[in-house]
């Protein structure tokens, strides 16, 4: 029973409660506003069709991007919580009417790929304008102190299902719905089930989105890689990023040659799992797993003991790519093994890399692999709160803008929670130094004094050699080997600026060691010196380039070898006798990156659990334009004569005369308001 103490009225008069997300599409549309990107919408996404009424391409996209914000499960729950306050929202944008459903779905299933791309390029442009969080954002530190940039690759598929229909001569062709968006493909084997791939492009240190690319049934993974490596080149490009210092992360569906030569054609780094298992056939593999592993990890979490074979210049096939192998081999047990192949009682696992071995060890290259399984985190966090994947639109290209849509909004609340709270850099020792164990061996020396272990110590030195000694140049007056310069990380640098890394060291008489280095193919084929360095243009061989190093302690080099030319540099190569891989400079592996939750959900939780006022002339604009008389028509609007783009936004902008609207958003901080110029409510 209700005390006497409280009365409780009922009004009749429908007053709806403001929406709990409208707070936050305030925010968005005054930074949208700000940063002149409805501006850039309305002038370079231009997509013109019949039956719009007096909409246009940016009336839309600002519903879609109320959707994304929104959180609704559906479109028809979204426009019955924003219809009573359809005019503001509108007016938020600079637009004056919002477009019912179903024009929203008519433009949707006619758009056109030109407007996605023009859409596509200004997220990206976006993307790179503004960098709240440094610049670059994160990223990894090698042994050698050397800075890499990672972009994760990967694919996540929606299902739609069908309902089976009797297919007869007197039954006419069943319609499907989905027939233009999805496709037969492998999601779970359950009857009636179509879907669509999405491929994402993910930067790990920020946890923003780079691009996405879709595809119906299982996709083109190759035409999506193209596209997604497209995506990260530009992002390296506007940070000035060197793209042999990107890595890009990919799972075994790109793990055969011909994914792997598109990804090394973009100049990128990569790591990744290969499912081409013949690859253990080959020569330089098997004469590698003849000898003992480098290393042996344990998983964590599994408790999975590998062997690790560093195999550090196999080439793929005859002609190329040469990458570095790393095989990983563990026993099998009863079950078949999810991944891998098994011989002989042994799983073997194959990661692909081009990372040189003395920046990652063959562990280090294995635990960054794995690393990437947060890529999966992230997909969940965003089937959550933004559920892009949810079928907006029964054709590729609405669709399709609908996801560029939802992850621009995720971008901007990772950009606007950083602002709110601002959050400096996380740095973690992703690996430890490596340990360097010629100290203890100094102790045992004293005990065992009879054994001959002290003679073999002078021998387990590096031996000091000279400067390499490179081939004359040929009669042809091409590029001889002094004009390709030696890095510090043991490679070298051709004239035209790319790398050629170390394929081979042989020794040679009277203790002197050859070095070849040997170009890629995707480097050497489209270079424009290609004629004057390899001496021929139809040449389908990268270049190679050979060094002969003398030791300094030889008193035959003296006789023998003829001094260094003048263009060889002064450095000193040491090489030990019996050539193992080079040993990893004493630096741990860092990791530098933020928050991945905390930043967008203290954002969210924040405008949403505070109070949003609107002015009383929301109101009253309300209801002026629900009795607002009919416009009057111009003689060429009656006689249907074509409108310029200007003219046709202009017919639903929201119009000069109109009294402003005031709302009041509670809870954020003075400092926010002053870098996104909003005004400040002056204390009473």
């Amino acid at each position: 029973m209700t005390q006497p103490s409280v009365k409780v009225q009922i009004a009749p008069e429908s007053v709806p409660t403001t929406p709990s997300w409208f707070g936050e599409v305030a925010v968005l549309a005054h930074v949208c506003t700000q940063f002149g990107l409805l501006d850039a919408i309305e002038q370079r996404v231009r997509f013109a069709r019949p039956r719009f009424g007096h909409y246009d391409t940016i009336d839309f996209l600002v519903v879609l991007i109320g959707y994304a914000v929104s959180g609704e499960a559906t479109l028809k729950a979204f426009y019955e919580r924003l219809w009573p306050f359809a005019p503001t929202f509108m007016a938020l944008f600079g637009r004056n009417a919002l477009p019912c459903q179903s024009t929203l779905s008519r433009f949707l299933a006619v758009l056109d790929q030109p407007s996605v791309e023009a859409l596509r390029l200004l997220f990206q442009e976006d993307l790179v304008a503004r960098t709240p969080f440094g610049s670059p954002a994160g990223g990894l530190w090698d042994r050698l102190g050397n800075h890499w940039l990672l972009a994760d690759i990967d694919g996540t598929k929606q299902v739609a299902r069908q309902r089976a229909l009797p297919q007869t001569q007197d039954l006419p062709a069943p319609h499907r719905r989905f027939e233009l968006v999805c496709a037969k493909g492998y999601f779970g084997r359950k009857r009636g089930q179509v879907g669509r791939t999405r491929t994402t492009v993910l930067q790990p240190y920020t946890h923003q989105w780079l691009g996405t690319f879709s595809g119906p049934g299982n996709g083109d993974y190759r035409a999506e890689l193209r596209h997604a490596l497209q995506a990260i080149t530009v992002y390296a490009t506007a940070f000035a990023l060197p793209l042999t210092h990107v890595i890009v992360r990919v799972d075994g569906l790109y793990g055969n040659t011909a994914p792997v030569n598109e990804i090394l054609s973009s100049q990128c780094g990569v790591i990744g799992r290969s499912k081409e298992y013949s690859w253990l056939d080959l020569p330089a593999v098997q004469t590698r797993l003849q000898s003992p592993p480098d290393v042996q990890v344990t998983h964590p979490e599994s408790g999975t003991v590998r062997d690790l074979y560093d195999c550090l210049a196999v080439p793929l096939t005859p002609t190329g790519p040469v990458v570095r192998l790393l095989v990983a081999t563990h026993p099998a047990s009863d079950r078949k093994p999810a991944i891998g192949v098994v011989r002989n009682e042994t799983v073997y696992e194959l990661f692909y890399t081009t990372l040189p071995p003395r920046a990652f060890i063959a562990s280090d290259v294995l635990h960054l692999y794995l690393h990437r399984g947060s890529f999966e985190t992230v997909l969940s966090d965003e089937d959550q709160e933004q559920d892009p994947d949810r079928w907006v639109s029964r054709t590729p290209c609405g669709q399709e803008c609908w996801q560029i849509i939802s992850q621009w909004i995720w971008n901007l609340r990772l950009e606007l929670g950083q602002q709110l709270s601002p959050t400096a850099m996380r740095v973690m020792e992703f690996a430890p130094a490596s340990v360097v164990e010629p100290t203890p061996v100094v102790e045992p020396t004293p005990v065992v004094e009879p054994t001959p272990v002290v003679e073999p110590t002078p021998v387990a030195k590096p031996i000091a050699y000279g400067p390499p000694q490179w081939a004359r140049r040929s009669f042809t007056k091409g590029f001889a080997g002094s004009d390709f310069a030696l890095q510090p990380d043991g490679t070298l640098r051709c004239p035209a600026g790319h790398p050629l890394t170390v394929h081979e060291r042989r020794p040679e008489r009277n203790g002197s060691v050859r070095i070849v280095y040997g170009a890629r193919a995707c480097h050497c084929c489209p270079c424009p010196l290609r004629a004057q360095c390899q001496e021929s243009a139809t040449t389908i061989k990268p270049r190679q380039v050979s060094a002969l190093v003398w030791p300094l302690s030889s008193s035959t080099s003296t006789t023998t070898v003829p001094p260094p030319p003048l263009e060889a540099p002064p450095t000193l190569l040491e090489l030990p006798q019996s050539l193992p891989p080079p040993e990893p400079a004493p630096f741990p592996v860092l990791w530098g990156d933020w928050p991945r939750c905390s930043l967008r959900r203290q954002w969210v939780q924040l405008l949403r659990s505070q109070m949003v006022l609107l002015s009383s002339a929301t109101v009253q604009l309300e209801k002026a334009q629900a009795s607002k008389p009919p416009d009057r028509h111009t003689r060429a609007q009656r006689a249907h004569w074509r409108l310029n783009w200007n003219e046709r936004l202009v017919r639903n902008a929201r119009s000069s005369s109109t009294p402003p609207l005031a709302i009041t958003l509670h809870g954020l901080p003075a400092t926010f308001a002053q870098f996104f110029g909003f005004a400040l409510v002056t204390a009473a």
